[in-house]
């Protein structure tokens, strides 16, 4: 399992810096699954929202489960708002 430690603010700004990180996840995920770790996580925008979601579809592409953990206050809100709970299992 890999796991991405996410910033207090994930937003556009940390595009490049995700999507590094969940390509390599992808080439090495041997357990299939990949795990967001919202433990700093107090901001999140519409940027956000969509980078998950082209990860959900590349992470589906390759049957790798994509988890998120520790998701709370505003950022576990808006998750909530967003209907991820549909998309990821939130623990």
């Amino acid at each position: 399992m890999s796991t991405i430690v996410l910033p207090s603010k994930f937003n556009f700004g940390y595009h490049k810096n995700f999507t590094d990180q969940y390509g390599k996840a992808l080439e090495s995920a041997p357990s299939k699954a990949i795990t967001l770790d919202f433990s700093n996580v107090e901001y999140l925008d519409s940027a956000a929202l969509g980078m998950m979601v082209l990860l959900k579809k590349k992470a589906d592409a390759q049957n790798t489960e994509v988890t998120i953990i520790n998701a709370h206050g505003a950022a576990l809100d808006v998750l909530k708002i967003a209907n991820f709970q549909n998309l990821f299992s939130i623990k």
